[in-house]
């Protein structure tokens, strides 16, 4: 960045060599004044009323004009004789908290750059000074030809300067503010809170100006031979007759908005499901996991409850039969007696036999 003044800052006994730089610059977009019929470049000359002729540079000197229209000159070597400390420091005078400057007497932002090596000690010194006592220096400097009031603050691991507006050159707000008592109800201010609430925050890093933008583009379409796009009419505003209806609108309409956008910022991220297939009409639909519908097992259980009824019935009769037969059994032994365990022993012998045959065969 260019430095557009030289000088050093007074801190007491401490000298500062630095740098003047601007802190910002401007983006609008200059025009030519130009002939319509031709397009030839319209400038302005310097011309000296008295001889009706164009004059140079070195011939045009300063003057005060007076209430009666005379003209006072004033030379350059009479504004070099006045007596300001401050041609060519800025003079720190006091430290103050930031919020004992107006805004209002905020003016153009400088960044101070330190001048070559030997600034650079002095130079952190006052940075950090500053940024531990939370206080603002209020200087005095010398810019363009008069003296001016400044406010140094940090910024980042920089000083900056805003030029300051004298107290006396701030205009008292008489006559601005609404004439006769008005009230305002409780509702109002809540729903005034409420479009508040609603509208939120912004990073001021995210707005733009969308007017030069639009002049760029119309300066490109014209350039390349084609028709600047037209911007869409606006809607004539409405007479607001009642300040609760505009109030309550106006915050529908910001929460309108507002879900708008996150809606918009949802679809981009949305997680669409595939397609099922069709299945025929002919055939079941699959069980999936397992499940069953309602009906079918409401019969599936039917149907396992009656096997059990008809289970335990005839298990009951098979109990009976058993026993039956049981008693039948043991009246037939105590009839049969000893014959019954003759021929139980004949039987047994012989298998005996025949076991003991097949052995010596087999050796």
């Amino acid at each position: 960045m260019r430095s557009i003044w030289n000088g050093a800052i007074s801190f007491g006994l401490v000298s500062i060599p630095i740098k003047l730089v601007n802190a910002t610059e401007s983006h609008s977009v200059s025009f030519r004044q130009i002939h319509t019929e031709d397009g030839g470049r319209i400038r302005y000359r310097k011309v000296c009323e008295l001889e009706d002729r164009e004059v140079t540079q070195a011939e045009i000197g300063k003057a005060y004009e007076d209430a009666d229209g005379s003209m006072i000159p004033i030379t350059d070597e009479d504004l070099s004789r006045l007596p300001i400390p401050t041609a060519r420091t800025i003079e720190i005078v006091a430290f103050v908290p930031e919020d004992r400057i107006d805004p209002l007497q905020m003016g153009s932002a400088y960044y101070l750059a330190a001048s070559g090596a030997p600034a650079a000690k002095p130079y952190t010194l006052l940075r950090e000074a500053l940024k531990r006592s939370n206080r603002v220096a209020i200087a005095k400097f010398a810019l363009r030809g008069r003296e001016r009031l400044g406010m140094l603050r940090v910024v980042g691991d920089a000083i900056a300067m805003h030029g300051l507006l004298w107290p006396d050159e701030v205009r008292a707000p008489e006559g601005v503010a609404p004439e006769g008592g008005v009230t305002v109800r409780d509702q109002e201010l809540d729903l005034a809170d409420a479009l508040m609430d609603t509208l939120g925050e912004i990073d001021l890093d995210d707005l733009h100006d969308e007017y030069q933008e639009a002049v760029e583009e119309v300066i490109a379409a014209k350039a390349a031979g084609e028709r600047p796009r037209e911007a869409p009419a606006e809607a004539a505003p409405g007479k607001v007759l009642d300040l609760m209806a505009a109030l309550e609108s106006s915050v529908r309409a910001a929460r309108e908005s507002r879900d708008g956008e996150e809606a918009g910022s949802a679809e981009e991220a949305e997680v669409r499901s595939l397609p099922q297939r069709k299945t025929s009409s002919r055939r079941a639909p699959k069980e999936t996991g397992g499940k069953k519908s309602t009906s079918t097992a409401k019969k599936t259980a039917a149907k396992k409850a009656e096997p059990k009824k008809s289970t335990a019935r005839s298990a009951g009769s098979a109990k009976k039969t058993a026993a039956k037969s049981t008693a039948k059994k043991t009246a037939a032994k105590s009839t049969s007696g000893s014959g019954g365990d003759k021929a139980a022993a004949r039987s047994t012998g012989k298998s005996t036999a025949k076991k003991t045959a097949s052995r010596r065969r087999s050796a």
